[in-house]
């Protein structure tokens, strides 16, 4: 699998695509609201992406940029074997990638100034602190940490942070956690925790990470998830997934769609199985009435973007 995430003009978000999945995705593009794909690296990395637009009937107009301004490039081909070729060589960071097509530097203009934030310290220390949690949880996007340093300290007569700040707030914050998670080997816990999510949905157990922002979100919310045959669900909201990040364990939701307490608790036991099953201990005593805790739990979920 190539380790980029591959997003559309019509919203689509894919995650770990295999070549021949990226290829089909370039030999689709071409009507109208579908006319172009934007590939970044995993984890997201500022100004690093490639993209390519098209038309149908027309040219394929492809770019990439390369850490700033100075660096963006762009060139057309006629074909999309062309654009295949180069972005799958992108994808895979290959020696040479670029060298079949001719390209030309983008004038992108000076590049923008930005002021320093004017915050108090215990402002500053407040604000990124819950950039660092939301950090740690690992789900948030670039752009998410960028909303959230702008917004966070907003009142009815202020606005400390500008979109700019926020953007170099988070970016500066977002490569630190890269550079951090550099240094882990092996699969993690939260990767395990995937696998076993992974597992139930193929089960037929609806299995949705960091949904939602609380539980009565969750339960409102859930029923929609479930497939054709789903018999169940398990979720963790955005709450738990902060409390996972603080070292406290994470709490799992579950149930059965049918409402009774023994497709609940029949779903509790499938739970904690798939867990068990990827090393992941729990702390639940069988009642249905009772939450799923996933603890000890060594929270280092790697960032995607």
């Amino acid at each position: 699998m190539l380790e980029i995430v591959v997003k559309t003009e019509n919203w689509g978000r894919h995650v770990r695509v295999s070549a021949e999945e990226l290829a089909g995705l370039v030999r689709r593009i071409g009507a109208e609201g579908d006319r172009f794909l934007v590939l970044q690296r995993m984890p997201d990395l500022p100004d690093v992406f490639a993209q390519v637009w098209h038309k149908a009937g027309g040219d394929y107009t492809l770019e990439y940029r390369d850490g700033a301004a100075d660096r963006h490039f762009e060139t057309a081909a006629a074909g999309h074997e062309a654009v295949i070729a180069a972005l799958t060589g992108w994808a895979r960071q290959e020696t040479g990638w670029d060298a079949g097509l001719v390209w030309s530097l983008l004038d992108m203009g000076p590049a923008r100034e930005v002021p320093p934030l004017g915050l108090e310290e215990d402002e500053r220390t407040e604000l990124e602190e819950r950039i660092r949690e939301v950090l740690i949880g690992g789900y948030a996007s670039r752009a998410d940490l960028a909303e959230l340093a702008e917004d966070y300290l907003v009142s009815a007569d202020r606005r400390p942070v500008s979109r700019e700040q926020a953007e170099v707030l988070a970016d500066r914050m977002w490569l630190e956690r890269v550079a951090e998670q550099a240094a882990w080997e092996g699969e993690t816990d939260p990767e395990r925790l995937a696998r076993a999510f992974t597992a139930l949905g193929d089960a037929g157990i609806t299995a949705r990470e960091n949904f939602t922002c609380c539980r009565s979100c969750g339960q409102s919310e859930i029923g929609g998830e479930g497939g054709p045959g789903a018999r169940g669900f398990v979720y963790f909201h955005t709450q738990c997934t902060d409390s996972a990040a603080a070292g406290q364990g994470l709490t799992l939701l579950y149930g059965g769609f049918d409402g009774t307490s023994e497709t609940t608790a029949a779903v509790g036991h499938e739970v904690v199985a798939a867990l068990t099953a990827v090393g992941l201990p729990t702390e639940w005593d069988g009642n249905p009435g009772q939450a799923i805790t996933v603890t000890p739990l060594d929270w280092r979920r790697r960032l995607i973007g």
